[in-house]
């Protein structure tokens, strides 16, 4: 258990179809000196016994936790606090790695590392992103993150465990969606530099999608995650960054998330319903930035019911 370098933080909950073969893409890796940390909260089906079955034939460290239900952000959270490696990494239960995810990742010197990933559904694989540049400050992560212009999912990064652990940086249990961008955009405004490369070796599995839920519509609650964030940052003293989600990052979720509901044929009156109830409208109306995008959300305002009728007939004319 000496000297363990990387700590990969596994959370499940009723994965029994998955986890057996996302462990086995963790299991085998052509990395030394690193531990399995899965936290099984409170699964009602066979995950936790193919946890350990898959563990206790494998020579690598691991900690198998079993908790009651408390939700991913919980899970994720207790992995942190029994994490012993220099560096943190995050796996879902039902996506997988290639075998050099975790030498791809660490290179011991710089506080975080990405690499890409893909999505997968069925046969079909997403065209990953690639990056001119190798290396790139923190400062400058954020800052493209929040226009952006830098896409990433935080299971993507490596982050150095001492930042996490020494600034209680931790999942916020309250939000189902958004809290892992917090906790990424968090972590990173206390390190230098992040080393990127473009190999693939995150592989994201994308599900059928299931039907229409009106709790989907708390996707507008990385709202209230983006205004935490901005306060978090302002608390630094760092109100260019604030100023940047108040004008870009939370109109561009407002406006990216209502037409994931006008793709998905949600109710057009229960959309700007609930978008009128979170004073959407107003914080839509502060976008600063490409006047392409600012004309749409001008024409939006000025008449929601024309712009998604106008919206409706362009996305039937190309479908």
């Amino acid at each position: 258990m000496d000297n363990i370098k990387v700590s990969v933080i596994v959370p499940v909950y009723n994965s029994e179809e998955y986890i057996g073969s996302t462990l086995d893409s963790i299991i085998n890796q052509d990395f030394s000196s690193f531990e399995i940390i899965v936290i099984d909260d409170g699964s009602t089906d066979n995950s936790l016994e193919i946890i350990k079955e898959k563990l206790s034939k494998s020579t690598v460290s691991h900690k198998v936790i079993h908790q009651e239900n408390s939700g991913v952000s919980c899970a994720r959270n207790r992995g942190i606090e029994e994490a012993i490696g220099e560096y943190l990494v995050f796996v879902d239960s039902d996506d997988y790695v290639t075998g050099n995810h975790l030498s791809e990742l660490y290179n011991g010197e710089t506080d975080f590392s990405m690499i890409q990933f893909v999505k997968k559904q069925g046969d079909n694989l997403s065209t990953p992103h690639h990056f001119s540049k190798r290396l790139i400050s923190c400062d400058d992560f954020i800052r493209k993150e929040l226009n952006m212009e830098m896409p990433f999912n935080f299971w993507q990064l490596m982050y150095r465990a001492s930042i996490v652990k020494d600034n209680n940086i931790r999942f916020n249990p309250e939000f189902i969606y958004g809290e892992d961008i917090e906790f990424a955009l968090k972590s990173l405004s206390y390190g230098r530099e992040v080393s990127i490369s473009n190999e693939v070796t995150y592989y994201y599995i994308q599900h059928a999608d299931s039907a229409i839920n009106t709790s989907d519509y708390r996707r507008f609650e990385v709202v209230n995650i983006f205004e935490n964030l901005a306060e978090f940052y302002r608390g630094q003293g760092r109100n260019e960054l604030s100023d940047l989600i108040v004008t870009s990052r939370i109109p561009k979720a407002i406006f990216g998330n209502m037409n994931y509901f006008f793709y998905n044929n949600y109710d057009f009156d229960e959309v700007i319903s609930k978008m009128k109830e979170m004073d959407l409208m107003t914080k839509l109306s502060k976008y600063e930035g490409d006047s392409k995008f600012k004309y749409k959300i001008k024409l939006f305002l000025l008449n929601p019911k024309i712009y998604y009728k106008s919206w409706k007939k362009f996305k039937n004319s190309i479908d």
